[in-house]
């Protein structure tokens, strides 16, 4: 009895420990390849494979098959009720086949697509709040027969893999919705002005350029480049009545804009930490901007970097002119401005930059 409780007891805190693995990995192919690796270990076999419910829930889809022919069949589907996963899927139980060659669901299909030799399985239902997501599979276990503990230990793994699996696809298709919207937002933003064309994604790589040479950290690079992006998004309320009211504005002006910016992406979270350096790109160091009129490192460092990029890309859609020209004249621009208009920290990275890295300005 103490045996079999210590047993428990360490597959309990070995399933604790794969569950913190699985929360840890924002990949889904990652996340998938982990629970087919810890799902092969657990059960002592020689392979698994992943199969997740199609949009229209008609079919399983092989994620992750482990095996080197495993790429073979990931463009291969399953209609629900066919084969031991297709019927483990539809009628949602777990299912142990020792011999497959007896088993009249077995077809061998993927077998001999995949050259692996299936001689048992152990096949489990993946469930999220009673709704199927997948199947999970161990296949040939190495030392005798697939048991109800093994189906036990694998049903407590699937359940770790399904919550896991969901709330990985969810940060997916959030990621997914806000890359578009962002994309959205820089084809209107580019639109707002004569010659905005290609500024916000010029201005975000010079940004990140002089960020990573400031030796910024990773949190406010990616603020660096939100920023860049999508300083200019006030133009595009302009027009916007309801909003300018809001705001007590009964006109605007080009001193206008940062606010207008920020008080349209107020409140997204992700772009937080990028509202200081939007709001305050037209500061100047000597305090002489606006539109608080703050000096020095007053200013935010985004916002002394969003500053002179912008100075930089004024000139550029200003002049229209590229290459060589431009460039000299930008680090002109930055070295005559150091101290004054500019932070001379980011006028001398600029500079540097501007020299040596082809292609990113």
């Amino acid at each position: 009895m103490a045996a079999e409780l210590s047993l428990d007891t360490r597959t309990a805190l070995e399933l604790f420990s794969i569950a913190g693995n699985f929360n840890s990995s924002m990949d889904l192919d990652t996340l998938l390849r982990q629970i087919g690796s810890e799902a092969e270990k657990l059960l002592d076999s020689e392979a698994s494979a992943i199969m997740l419910l199609t949009d229209d829930r008609k079919n399983l889809f092989f994620r992750v098959a482990s095996g080197d022919k495993a790429r073979a069949i990931k463009t291969m589907t399953l209609p629900l009720g066919q084969g031991i996963a297709g019927w483990v899927a539809t009628n949602r139980k777990i299912e142990i086949v020792n011999d497959v060659k007896n088993d009249a669901r077995f077809t061998g299909r993927f077998d001999k697509a995949s050259g692996f030799e299936t001689r048992s399985v152990l096949c489990v239902p993946m469930f999220f709040k009673g709704d199927l997501v997948g199947v999970i599979e161990v296949l040939n276990k190495r030392r005798g027969k697939y048991v109800e503990t093994d189906a036990k230990l694998l049903e407590s793994l699937a359940g770790l893999a399904s919550v896991a699996i969901t709330n990985t696809r969810m940060i997916s298709d959030q990621k997914n919705f806000f890359s578009h919207i962002l994309e959205l937002l820089v084809s209107l933003i580019e639109t707002a002005k004569p010659g905005m064309q290609g500024h916000p994604g010029r201005a975000a790589r010079l940004c990140c350029a002089v960020g990573r040479a400031l030796d910024v950290d990773e949190h406010d690079y990616r603020m660096l480049y939100y920023a860049g992006l999508l300083h200019d998004v006030g133009y595009l309320a302009f027009r916007n009545i309801r909003l300018l009211g809001e705001m007590g504005l009964s006109n605007v002006s080009e001193e206008t804009h940062p606010l207008l910016s920020v008080r349209m992406l107020d409140g997204i979270k992700i772009l937080e930490g990028a509202l200081p350096a939007i709001r305050e790109h037209h500061e100047r160091f000597d305090g002489a901007g606006f539109p608080a009129g703050l000096k020095g490192e007053a200013i935010s460092l985004g916002g002394r970097i969003l500053g002179l990029v912008e100075a930089v890309e004024d000139m550029r859609m200003s002049e229209g002119t590229d290459g060589e020209s431009i460039r000299d004249r930008a680090v002109a621009l930055a070295k005559a401005g150091a101290g004054a208009r500019f932070d001379p920290h980011v006028a001398r990275a600029f500079a540097e930059i501007a020299a040596n890295e082809e292609g990113v300005w």
